[in-house]
């Protein structure tokens, strides 16, 4: 027996419109060396341009030293946010990451010490995944959707996933 369907008998499954997929990068310049970049407004017009009534957006950075959260925008919380971070992984500490003689694998000429973001990264997502409900992104009364920058400045790319059923 069926604990989901109604008690009055079988139900007959409600056709879906043809599932669609669109992908799209951000490309943004983070200015400061830990930032937290608000995202919700491009998604919402994104997934808006997109026409997608119902499904998911998936939002996926492109890069190891940054991160992808799910919080309020208040500035003093952000502030506290960053002081963690900082508290958690400090900058002054000696990563074996930095050493040039230690280090021999993945290393790029010129490349600046940022052993302290990789493993403030360790510690955040690199994705979010977010529900479309009639033809917005579902988010509770205070969340937004952050990019996080913690080896900035930089140039950045974000790619956004979303699939679903496309409005009527």
């Amino acid at each position: 027996m069926d604990l989901l369907a109604p008690a009055l008998g079988p139900t007959r499954p409600r056709p879906f419109a043809p599932a669609r997929t669109y992908h799209v990068t951000i490309r943004l310049s983070s200015r400061l060396p830990t930032e937290f970049v608000d995202l919700t407004d491009r998604l919402e017009r994104l997934t808006a341009d997109a026409g997608l009534a119902s499904g998911f957006v998936n939002v996926q950075t492109c890069h190891t030293t940054t991160a992808v959260v799910v919080n309020e925008h208040e500035p003093l919380l952000l502030s506290d946010f960053q002081a963690l971070l900082e508290a958690a992984v400090p900058l002054d500490h000696r990563y074996r990451h930095d050493d040039p003689v230690l280090r021999t694998v993945n290393v790029q000429e010129g490349e600046r010490p940022n052993g302290h973001a990789h493993c403030r990264a360790l510690f955040l997502p690199s994705s979010a995944c977010l529900n479309v409900i009639d033809g917005k992104v579902r988010l509770g009364r205070w969340q937004r959707v952050f990019f996080v920058e913690l080896d900035g400045p930089r140039e950045r790319e974000i790619s956004v996933l979303m699939m679903g059923e496309a409005v009527r």
